[in-house]
């Protein structure tokens, strides 16, 4: 099979040739730079700065040479902006703490305070309150929350709508162009279009504006879910309404290059539970999830991504009625979400897009031994009759022990070959 077919095979629940793989295709399924830059390394692959193209979670760039080695089937529309606002474009050098250079957009701008902490800001305007702050000797950003002190009697909803509105031309040419350049590779495609993300926190504080209004205090916002709940519908519905419009634009122009579309990234549940019941899951976010994903059925063949790490097992239901086709990061060490359970209730609706190795624990602590014998048993159970792309759970981590990533990309070949 081509990457792509192995890729289409598995979405539409027949089993490949072989467990497709997936690293970089978007912002939940990357790795950091540091972990590139040795894989590079290691494979004695032509020495050069990896690029940034996610500065908020510092993830790299996998470029051709190291895609083919560890055996990627999925290329990645990354959307037109970072998360903090600005395009990545004329590469410039950048030196990390731990004295890495790498490659950031001209707008990737910073500043560091007496500790040695670095801060960054939205649309690379220092003249701005910096919405990033990685600490001294840190491997990412976490976004600074701005939120200005809330009048209950103001609160306007569209305040928290501020970052949705029409598909720009430059952006409607730039998704065409990079449509072309990914169904180009041969392998399945992802894209990111962006504006259906119902409520997540990594874009609630919106460290992509200058100076966001509203709701934008992560543990208010979540009070909100609770105690606002019209202020969260009123946004969630006309976000729907702009991010339909949108999707119609843009699948005018991208059309049938793209094989799945990364939805939302909101986090729904904990190591032990759910953020919310089912019950409000169901009232609150349900609605606007099925209109889009509908909207994506009917009018496109792309496939539907939803990522939520911790224990979402009781979701899984309702986000296959909502529509998805995709799961991801498929945490397996949450509560409910054992690997084989999953498999046995799930496997034939829903696409499990991760859950190959456990980044909190084995991957991070274990021996290269323990690694292997993990994603060859998560493999077993996951890959019979399709519905599985191979992934870890979540980004590799800056601090991955490299022979330890080694390990898990010699098992999977290991595994596909036996295959």
């Amino acid at each position: 099979m081509t990457p792509k077919g192995r890729v289409l095979a598995s979405l539409n629940h027949h089993e490949p040739d072989a467990v497709p793989v997936d690293f970089g295709s978007t912002a939940v399924t990357g790795i950091h730079v540091n972990a590139i830059a040795g894989l590079r390394e290691h494979y004695g692959l032509e020495k050069r700065p990896v690029k940034v193209y996610e500065p908020y979670q510092m993830l790299g760039l996998i470029e051709e040479d190291l895609k083919t080695i560890m055996g990627i089937d999925v290329e990645g529309i990354p959307a037109p902006e970072t998360l903090f606002g600005f395009r990545n474009e004329n590469w410039k050098a950048y030196r990390l703490d731990s004295g890495l250079e790498v490659l950031v957009s001209e707008h990737f701008r910073t500043t560091k305070n007496a500790n040695g902490d670095t801060f960054i800001y939205p649309k690379g305007d220092t003249s701005a309150a910096p919405s990033g702050r990685m600490p001294r000797d840190g491997y990412f950003f976490d976004t600074i929350v701005r939120q200005e002190p809330i009048d209950e009697a103001r609160l306007d909803p569209a305040d928290n709508l501020e970052e949705f509105g029409p598909v720009s031309e430059r952006d409607l040419e730039y998704f065409a162009a990079e449509a072309e350049r990914a169904a180009s590779t041969g392998r399945a495609v992802m894209a990111t279009f962006g504006g259906t993300a119902f409520g997540d926190i990594a874009l609630v504080p919106a460290p992509f504006l200058k100076h966001p209004k509203g709701i934008r205090d992560i543990e208010e916002w979540y009070i909100s879910t609770v105690t606002r709940q019209d202020y969260i519908h009123r946004v969630f519905e006309k976000q729907t309404e702009i991010a339909l419009e949108n999707l119609s634009r843009i699948k005018d122009v991208v059309g049938d290059r793209v094989d799945a579309v990364f939805i939302c990234g909101t986090d729904l549940g904990t190591q032990q539970s759910q953020f919310c019941s089912v019950e409000t899951f169901r009232k609150l976010y349900f609605p606007y999830y099925k209109m889009v994903n509908d909207w994506v059925h009917k009018n496109t063949g792309w496939k539907t991504f939803k990522h939520s790490c911790g224990a979402v097992e009781p979701l899984i239901e309702p986000f296959i009625e909502a529509g998805f086709n995709i799961l991801n990061p498929v945490q397996v060490t949450a509560a409910g979400m054992e690997a084989a359970r999953l498999k046995k209730n799930y496997g034939e609706r829903i696409v499990f897009w991760g859950g190959g190795v456990d980044t909190q624990t084995t991957f991070a602590f274990g021996t290269p031994a323990e690694v292997r014998e993990q994603v060859l048993r998560r493999m077993e159970v996951l890959a019979p009759g399709g519905g599985f792309i191979f992934n870890a759970v979540h980004n590799i981590q800056a601090n991955t022990p490299l022979a330890n990533i080694v390990a898990m990309i010699d098992a999977v070949k290991e595994f596909n070959s036996i295959k």
